[in-house]
């Protein structure tokens, strides 16, 4: 059964970080907050924990579409090809942000998540729990939303609810607040020019 700890959103407990990240670090998929919705997450150094994400997903991994949370622009260059000056500041603009971005990827990528995909989506989240969480951990979060089967609702926002959902299948979820019930705007950067692709919580 996953374990269930609590965080104080606006200044997290450096103690129960520490659990959080000894869970990421043992291969561990975890259940957290972020500036939108309540998402599902591994370490990109643990390919066991990537393939068992899929699974939870219900899809193969090298299919699999997920997102990489990082804490500064520094470390997204390390996995994504160079972009532009008017991307990079529009990045800066917006990051950190309810915005996912749209990046070429370089080689490292289909090294690390077993995929042939050419691009990934990657956030900086504005959440201190998130960004703390990946500071610490030293490499990115593989990422991915967690869906309510409520077509209404959407996406769950308790965090006792997404518990009793996912207790059996993840490792740990760790309650930050309730969430929220809107998601990140995606914007497309591959070709040069940024592209909507959807239209969520963070606002141009």
């Amino acid at each position: 059964m996953a374990e269930y700890i609590s965080i104080t959103a606006s200044e997290p407990e450096e103690d129960i970080l520490g659990l959080a990240i000894e869970c990421f670090n043992s291969g561990g998929v975890v259940i957290y907050p972020t500036d939108t919705i309540y998402a599902m997450g591994c370490s990109l150094n643990k390919p066991q924990a990537i393939e068992k994400m899929a699974r939870i997903k219900g899809i193969r991994a090298d299919k699999a579409v997920f997102s990489l949370i990082f804490h500064d622009f520094a470390s997204i260059a390390n996995y994504t090809q160079p972009g532009n000056t008017a991307i990079y500041k529009l990045m800066k603009r917006c990051l950190p942000g309810a915005f996912t971005f749209i990046l070429n990827a370089n080689a490292s990528i289909s090294r690390l998540m077993n995929t042939r995909r050419k691009t990934v989506g990657v956030r900086i989240p504005g959440n201190p729990i998130t960004l703390k969480l990946v500071e610490i951990l030293g490499c990115p979060i593989v990422s991915t939303s967690l869906h309510d089967e409520d077509e209404i609702v959407k996406f769950p926002t308790d965090p006792m609810d997404i518990f009793n959902h996912y207790e059996d299948k993840v490792d740990m979820l760790i309650d930050g607040g309730f969430g929220h019930n809107e998601e990140s705007t995606i914007i497309d950067c591959t070709s040069g020019e940024p592209l909507l692709v959807r239209q969520g919580a963070g606002i141009l």
